[in-house]
């Protein structure tokens, strides 16, 4: 017996195996057993029996599949693509086929479906694979077609769901108190993008985009980037989207950070956007810079179906006001671009788009913007500085946004800056410096101080870097005291922990003696307040930092002084900014994100010690995802999207 022969029975080279299938394995004679069918076995063993036909003929190696055609699933409407990795002698010829029959022009390694329906669910995919030395043919793949969420009409166009920034999503009829558990609910891919997704995703159903009607996921990020992804598409790491459109003028960059590790290593979009059906747009402000470092804020509307700039966008955004304040000229304080980034999110009141303006750090110059853009030609409609003749006043709220009540006036907290403890007889600060204040703003004749509330001790809080602007304030609906009177009420924290309840009628304004605000709540929240509330059937809900999540229910229109329940977990820097899922007052579902090591929680909204998943639950790290500070879960249509460094996460039922 030859060398060759000892690793091969006679019988078995006799005969034509069944693997060999083929004129090629056929042609492979027993006395060339040595090499050429050496290799035949050795390749048909590696690839498998469906993945390989023939052997070397005239020089050349059949093809063989390396990655066979993966089964899909998809929702009706959308699209399905199969594809095949294989090698051999080039060149490599291609022929899907579909139900055993060949599909014309599909001669590629990949193959797109047209648009499918649920008549589709079924079918079977392959590929035949050939070249001079032979054939292979793939295993099959079955294209499944869900009816998918044709009828959904959910919207979420804004922080937080909503202007009041209630935090609650009260049309959610899929995720239920008995499904959301690790068994059930689980990680179901991730949307990947070009950058830090800081800003909330927003949410349209029904988006008609390339004649199809989409569900549509909107993501921004400090890459400059918009994107319209279809949310129905989640497949693991999921690239592929409906339209990208980029916020940089021709020759520019995105923003440094400009030496301040808050947002970091790049300023872009920084902001949640606001989306406007009636107008098919989306706004969005964004920070860029050019090859000279000249720096640039500009807002943007885009065109919901197709990511094009309208309304003779985008918009520079310049601005000066009244005041002998930080970097003031001429009389007037002036907004220099380099120096801001809009951290809170937009807001929209009618047809004006309203912005909020926080610094870099605390490196000043700066001073306390808010701006008012008119929705239809983004021109610059109102302008109000808050702290016009001082200093500092940053408008941060951890990146959360103003609140607005149904009468349209703007409430949010303001970092620390000028306070001028002198008063009108109005009880106004006489030089006009509100900083470090609960702010109202109305808004129905242009932009102007309604009212405000601050401590008595504001000016040594603001010193001391112990101010209010950290956290978010939202309006609560309106409530019935103990003698029937109907309140008007809006609740936030800060750096001092201390839980503040303002009357919308009568915010409280200055005492240096003690603190005028209809509700004072202290020594109940462990830490700092990085974050907003979110309120769901008659409780407010807070997340401090080093501190559990914790219920708060409202009684004759006063938040209770001690929390009825809180979770077990204890949440790191920055805390957590809650969300609530729920149909109607049932099925309330508390949504929390732990940013150190990244979790997510969901919890019972009766009681907090009830969790009912994390996403460290499910084992070999299925749930996993990587975290990126101030991100709040945003819920829709039976999934919940979670912001990352490099993606937003996507989290539902499992099949």
């Amino acid at each position: 017996m030859a060398r060759g022969e000892a690793v091969f029975p006679r019988v078995f080279l006799d005969s034509q195996p069944s693997c060999f299938i083929g004129s090629g394995g056929a042609a492979v004679r027993r006395e060339f057993l040595g090499t050429a069918i050496a290799v035949n076995f050795l390749m048909c063993w590696l690839a498998g029996c469906g993945g390989y036909s023939g052997g070397s003929r005239n020089g050349g190696v059949a093809p063989y599949i390396s990655m066979q055609p993966a089964s899909q699933t998809v929702t009706a409407g959308q699209t399905a693509t199969f594809s095949v990795t294989a090698s051999g002698t080039a060149p490599l010829s291609y022929q899907w086929q579909k139900n055993g029959a060949d599909i014309t022009g599909a001669t590629s390694a990949s193959y797109m479906t047209p648009a499918t329906t649920t008549a589709d669910s079924g079918e079977q995919f392959r590929v035949v694979i050939s070249n001079t030395a032979g054939s292979a043919t793939s295993n099959t793949a079955t294209l499944t077609v869900s009816p998918g969420t044709a009828t959904s009409s959910v919207d979420v166009v804004t922080y937080h769901y909503d202007n009041s920034r209630s935090g609650q999503n009260l049309n959610e009829t899929t995720l239920t108190l008995a499904n959301v558990n690790s068994t059930t609910f689980g990680k179901k891919g991730e949307f990947t993008v070009d950058g830090k997704v800081d800003a909330q995703p927003l949410y349209l159903s029904q988006v008609t985009i390339g004649g199809q009607k989409k569900n549509v996921l909107y993501v921004v990020t400090e890459h400059g980037s918009v994107y319209a992804f279809d949310a129905d598409s989640i497949n693991g790491m999921t690239s592929t989207f409906l339209w990208k459109a980029s916020t940089l003028g021709s020759g520019e960059t995105t923003s440094d950070s400009r030496g301040c590790g808050q947002v970091s290593p790049e300023i872009g979009i920084t902001a949640t956007p606001v989306i406007d059906r009636t107008r098919n747009a989306v706004y969005v402000i964004a920070m860029s810079k050019d090859s000279s470092n000249n720096y640039f804020q500009r807002l943007h509307a885009l065109d919901l179906s197709t990511g094009a700039e309208l309304f003779g966008g985008p918009k520079t955004i310049t601005a000066t006001y009244p005041g002998t304040g930080d970097n003031s000229s001429g009389g007037n304080v002036v907004f220099d671009p380099k120096q801001y980034k809009e951290r809170p999110g937009l807001l929209q009141i009618g047809g004006t788009i309203y912005t909020t303006w926080s610094s870099h750090c605390d490196f000043r110059p700066y001073t306390s913007w808010v701006m008012a853009f008119s929705a239809d030609t983004l021109a610059q409609t109102s302008v109000l500085n808050l702290v016009p003749n001082g200093s500092e006043g940053g408008i941060w709220m951890a990146g959360t946004a103003p609140a607005a009540d149904p009468a349209g006036n703007i409430y949010f907290l303001e970092g620390n800056g000028t306070f001028d403890t002198t008063l009108t007889a109005q009880g106004f600060p006489s030089n006009k410096d509100c900083g470090n204040c609960f702010i109202k703003l109305s808004s129905s004749a242009g932009l102007a101080l309604a009212d405000y509330f601050t401590m008595h001790n504001t000016v040594s809080e603001s010193n001391a870097d112990a101010d209010l602007g950290s956290g978010g304030a939202i309006v609560l609906p309106d409530l019935k005291d103990a003698s029937g009177t109907t309140k008007h009420l809006a609740v936030g924290a800060g750096k001092d922990s201390i839980i503040y309840v303002a009357d919308r009628d009568n915010m409280g304004k200055f005492n240096a003696n003690t603190d005028q605000i209809y509700q004072e709540i202290p020594s109940q929240l462990a830490g700092q307040v990085f974050s907003m509330p979110a309120y769901f059937n008659g409780v407010v809900y807070f997340g401090a930092v080093s501190d559990a999540l914790k219920a708060f229910p409202i009684t004759n229109a006063k938040v209770a002084l001690t929390p009825a329940s809180q979770s077990t977990h204890v949440f790191g820097y920055p805390g957590t900014t809650p969300s609530v899922s729920a149909n109607g007052t049932t099925n309330g579902i508390i949504w929390a994100i732990e940013n150190s090591g990244a979790i997510l929680f969901a919890y019972d909204a009766t009681d907090l010690t009830k969790e009912l998943y994390d996403s460290n639950q499910a084992a070999n790290s299925r749930d996993h995802f990587s975290g990126n500070k101030f991100i709040t879960p945003m819920v829709a249509n039976g999934k919940v999207y979670v912001g990352t460094a490099s993606s937003v996460a996507v989290f539902g039922l499992l099949p």
